[in-house]
């Protein structure tokens, strides 16, 4: 679940054209030129034969304008390998083989939970055929051919490119690339080589290269470009198809004593539910909760087994909401006493000591900058992607820089206290390096910061709720479970109804006042849970306190070297989550410390 402005109820979250089947008629190219005669959607999208759980629209034409096709943002980046940008006006730029799109904010909905966009254009210029089917969408490429593997000289990270005569399906996911294409034995020994494993399929061809590593698509002619870290050596990899990796044997020592597993399927009301979770106390394990974010600060997407990886968690879960359009954090983040990102609209949080039970709350940040004349501004927001009217405080936890988020900001650079230097329009969104002691003050929608330069300010910061006087402390929301009772007040938490409504896969922390339990929850045969529904099977399992975090397609479960769940059927993109770490692993500082160095 990953949020558009407005998503969640208060979030500013030259080929020839294939013949489609669309509603039984066979038509020219896709339904963005087609003539649909009626609205179509469903739950089910298909790709090159590999399902997944994903709401779709196919709309008509009208008024002489082209038919549209809906899809979720995930899927189009996830399972296609489309590449996004934003702007600063929220428009996004979507990028595919050289193929590229427009997507003005006021042309991105929701589809439930997901962001979405008229894929059409973009698909019908790859050669993408459709057909509905029922609840179905199926979407086919044809496999183009392998032409030619290149590589950059050995050195730094070497850039391999490949060469095809025609877009593929590009999924990357665990450390593994899927490109749906067609390659032959030589070239594959090539890449094999190079220090990538790799193996054959009905897919396509799947690729391992060491340190996993972003994937590009670039067109004139159709690339697929992707770096593989230095130390990888020719030969140094067989064809073998990548195999699961064994359960960590740190975490077989510890299941069943220091830690549970379980998974089972409970009823709730005339439906059912797949509830997997993992149990540990805190007081006793030798594992610690530990905040799962980027090491280069707030901005950007990851996956959960990556989260998991660089801190060495043994089980990890998903975390708090985020913007999937500008790949920026939602919801309180904190670590080592450090505001990575602050709590937004009294949502629910919990806090946490290592060592300790965490509590939960509703959690809002006080601030404000006090001048020398006493004189005291109101701070509205903390390093975080959730943009409203006032003044709002960046620091090198952000990331190495801040751009504008907005049009027509204002801001002043503050150092040790004292303002350095005033920033118009043109320079923020040029963009500002942010420095260890750096703090960026950016006033949105005509709020100007007042301070001249060389003015002295003192910040004063404090919390709503002790939950937010803890060292580690990560939002979400709505709050579940207090004391035994429920307390589910979406609406309190800025939610829609439309969200607090709807059935979706879910992602929970709770306690039951003796052990730390991380929760996901499935429908079976049916979308999920509602909110509703989570609670009651929550206090049906002992739970006293309980908080929702981001679900959806990011709903995630990583358990000793696997993604054992995936909430929609694969494994999405999120911005942070909570892992289980070996008391004694790398420390949150020194990650704190990577960030504020940029």
């Amino acid at each position: 679940m990953a949020l558009l402005p407005g998503a969640d109820g208060g979030l500013s979250r030259a080929q020839a054209r294939p013949t489609a089947s669309i509603a039984g008629a066979t038509v020219q190219g896709l339904p963005a030129r087609s003539p649909v005669s009626s609205r179509q959607e469903g739950r089910l999208i298909v790709i090159n034969g590999r399902e997944q759980t994903a709401r779709w629209q196919l709309l008509p034409s009208v008024g002489g304008n082209p038919s549209q096709l809906w899809l979720p943002l995930e899927v189009l980046q996830g399972q296609l390998g489309v590449a996004s940008s934003p702007r600063v006006d929220g428009s996004l730029d979507l990028e595919w083989f050289g193929r590229k799109q427009l997507v003005p904010s006021s042309e991105q909905r929701s589809l439930d939970d997901e962001v979405a966009v008229d894929a059409s254009p973009l698909l019908q210029a790859a050669g993408v055929r459709l057909q509905s089917d029922g609840d179905r969408l199926l979407l086919e490429m044809p496999m183009p051919g392998l032409l030619r593997v290149r590589a950059s000289p050995p050195g730094a990270d070497r850039q391999v490119v490949l060469d095809l005569d025609g877009a593929a399906v590009v999924r990357q996911e665990s450390g593994q690339i899927l490109l749906g294409l067609q390659s032959t034995a030589s070239q594959r020994s090539e890449l094999q080589a190079l220090g990538v494993a790799v193996s054959a399929s009905r897919e396509g061809l799947l690729l391992r290269p060491r340190g996993g590593g972003r994937v590009l698509t670039l067109g004139g002619p159709d690339r697929v470009v992707f770096a593989i870290p230095p130390g990888s050596s020719a030969g140094g990899t067989t064809a073998a198809s990548p195999a699961a990796p064994p359960l960590d044997p740190r975490l077989q020592a510890l299941l069943n004593r220091s830690v549970q597993l379980d998974r089972q399927v409970l009823p709730v009301g005339s439906r059912r539910m797949l509830i997997s979770s993992v149990r540990f106390d805190p007081r006793q394990s030798p594992l610690d909760l530990r905040l799962l974010t980027r090491p280069d600060g707030m901005q950007g997407l990851t996956s959960l087994t990556a989260l998991a990886q660089q801190e060495q968690a043994l089980v990890a879960i998903n975390g708090g909401f985020f913007n999937r359009v500008r790949r920026l954090p939602l919801g309180a983040l904190k670590a080592e006493g450090r505001w990575l990102s602050g709590p937004i609209l009294n949502r629910g949080a919990i806090g946490w000591q290592p060592g300790g039970l965490p509590s939960f709350g509703r959690l809002v940040l006080q601030e404000q900058l006090i001048d020398e004349r006493g004189q005291r501004w109101p701070l509205t927001s903390l390093n975080t992607g959730y943009v409203q009217r006032g003044l709002a405080r960046y620091t090198a936890d952000w990331g190495s820089g801040y751009q504008a988020l907005s049009g027509n900001e204002s801001g002043v650079l503050i150092r040790g206290g004292v303002v350095l230097q005033r920033l118009n329009g043109a320079q923020l969104q040029g963009g500002i390096p942010l420095g260890n002691e750096d703090t960026l003050v950016v006033g949105r929608s005509g709020v100007i910061p007042p301070w001249s330069e060389a003015s002295r300010l003192t910040l004063s910061s404090q919390s709503s709720d002790p939950v937010g006087q803890q060292a580690y402390v990560m939002g979400g929301g709505p709050l579940l479970l207090q004391a035994g009772r429920v307390v589910l007040n979406g609406t309190a938490e800025g939610f829609s109804s439309a969200f607090q409504g709807q059935g979706a896969p879910r992602t929970v922390i709770g306690s039951d006042g003796r052990q730390i339990w991380l929760l996901t929850l499935q429908g079976v045969d049916h979308a999920g849970p509602t909110l509703g529904e989570t609670a009651a099977v929550l206090r049906q399992l002992g739970l006293r306190e309980a908080l929702n975090l981001d679900g959806g397609s990011s709903t995630g479960l990583f358990v000793g070297n696997t993604q054992t769940v995936r909430g929609r059927g694969v494994a999405a993109s999120i911005h942070n989550g909570l892992g289980l770490v070996p008391r004694g692993g790398r420390a949150e500082g020194n990650r704190a410390g990577d960030r504020a160095g940029g």
